[in-house]
């Protein structure tokens, strides 16, 4: 299974070290150059910076294509960057957690999830702990509703 990765669930699964969940989900995941930049900033965590800079062997970086999207440009590069990518290779799946971008790919006809959707299919697998992972998920500036936080949980629950 192939994932498309925006920065926003790469960068959160680095700070509550559960990024090899990704390998242990998707065969491979892309991750285009655009988000990489992102992964790469002076403003991002260190952690984050150094895994980026050494990329595991199941994570690609790829360049987008060029394609023209008036609806995509009032999202981040990365964010357009994956969308296009993801599209333009017919992914399985893109991991992404901004509403506007999630909103719009699913238009564009591409299953999509996002942080949580990615440790609730790893805790399914036996992977991780779903409420210690949301409780190491809470202690950085991920930002969801309580309220979306806890049907998370009590989805797991339910199954």
């Amino acid at each position: 299974m192939i994932a498309v990765a925006d920065a926003s669930p790469l960068c959160y699964l680095v700070l509550i070290g559960e990024i090899d969940l990704l390998s242990k989900l998707f065969s491979t995941v892309l991750a285009p150059e655009a988000v990489l930049n992102e992964l790469l900033h002076e403003d991002a965590p260190a952690v984050v910076r150094q895994w980026a800079s050494n990329l595991p062997p199941w994570v690609r970086a790829e360049s987008t294509p060029q394609i023209t999207s008036t609806d995509l440009e009032r999202l981040q590069g990365g964010e357009r960057a994956a969308i296009i990518l993801a599209e333009s290779i017919n992914a399985d799946i893109l991991l992404l957690d901004e509403k506007a971008a999630r909103r719009l790919a699913g238009q564009r006809g591409i299953s999509v999830t996002g942080t949580l959707g990615v440790l609730v299919e790893a805790a399914m697998e036996g992977y991780v702990d779903l409420p210690t992972a949301i409780d190491r998920l809470r202690q950085t500036n991920f930002r969801c509703s309580p309220a979306l936080l806890k049907a998370t949980l009590d989805q797991l629950g339910a199954m």
